[in-house]
């Protein structure tokens, strides 16, 4: 001790430094809140007594239990993220396969078992349109100005009608008469309201109201022997979601015209 001291480096009975002291204390405290609750207190301090060092097990017991369900959370916030990036690079690859190699190959490839594969995976949003005017086709070689033509047929009617007449409510059109096919637009105001109302996009003041009923009332005017016919909005409105006014009157009056279709709205079980 007496060397230590004349080489001026402290000994065993010498204090250390308020530094070295600090830099202990520091080793020795609890590095978490969580450790902290579960530490005794220090010998120069009460005890806690036994109903405080049960409500900090609890305390600690619930600090697990959160811990736990952010970690659940966190780690269910990354599985979606990695199956959003997945189906959005499933997309990009199906919009690609579709745009550079069956589009342009329609006529040879359409009926191929690739595109039938594809088919049942989905056609992506943004080529649905063109897929499905391609699908349905055009035999009835209809215009975008026959559809106006039609639709201000249709328009002019509307104005020069009045309420619908006793007993017509919720009639389609093979309840009416040959000649009075195209009293059925009164009908569509019924109907329109009534379809995919979860989605408030098709009812009056919606977005895609006036469109429906432009669809619907167009075709009343360019098929008066079929008219309108219940249920017939709902495959109008899966058209107009994602095509133009034009093209999905032209793919709706196709699809129609399908001997199955036609036989069906026609009420004509027997051909169906």
């Amino acid at each position: 001790q007496d060397r230590d001291s004349r080489n001026g480096r402290p000994g065993a009975g010498t204090p250390p430094s308020p530094r070295q002291g600090g830099r202990r204390s520091l080793e020795l405290q609890p590095r978490s809140t969580t450790a902290l609750i579960l530490e005794h207190r220090p010998a120069n301090l009460p005890a806690k007594s036994a109903e405080e060092a049960q409500k900090h097990r609890q305390q600690y017991e619930e600090m697990v239990v959160q811990a736990r369900k952010r970690e659940v959370k966190e780690a269910e916030r990354r599985r979606r993220q990695l199956e959003e990036r997945c189906r959005l690079e499933d997309s990009i690859a199906a919009v690609q396969t579709w745009t550079q190699d069956v589009l342009p190959n329609w006529s040879s490839v359409r009926t191929s078992r690739r595109v039938r594969e594809l088919w049942w995976q989905g056609v992506p949003p943004s080529v649905r349109g063109r897929v499905w005017s391609l699908a349905v086709g055009n035999e009835l070689n209809i215009t975008p100005e026959l559809f106006h033509i039609c639709l201000a047929r249709a328009k002019e009617r509307g104005r020069g009608s009045t309420a619908l007449a006793p007993g017509t409510e919720g009639k389609g059109a093979a309840d009416a008469g040959p000649s009075d096919r195209e009293s059925s637009l009164e009908l569509i105001k019924l109907d329109i309201s009534r379809t995919f109302p979860h989605l408030c996009i098709f009812q009056q003041g919606g977005p895609y109201h006036d469109v429906l009923h432009s669809v619907l009332g167009a075709y009343t005017c360019y098929r008066p022997d079929v008219g309108y016919v219940q249920g017939m909005s709902f495959i109008a409105a899966v058209l107009i979601l994602n095509l133009d006014t034009a093209d999905a009157f032209i793919a709706f009056s196709n699809l129609l015209n399908r001997p199955c279709q036609m036989a069906f709205y026609r009420v004509e079980y027997c051909l169906v």
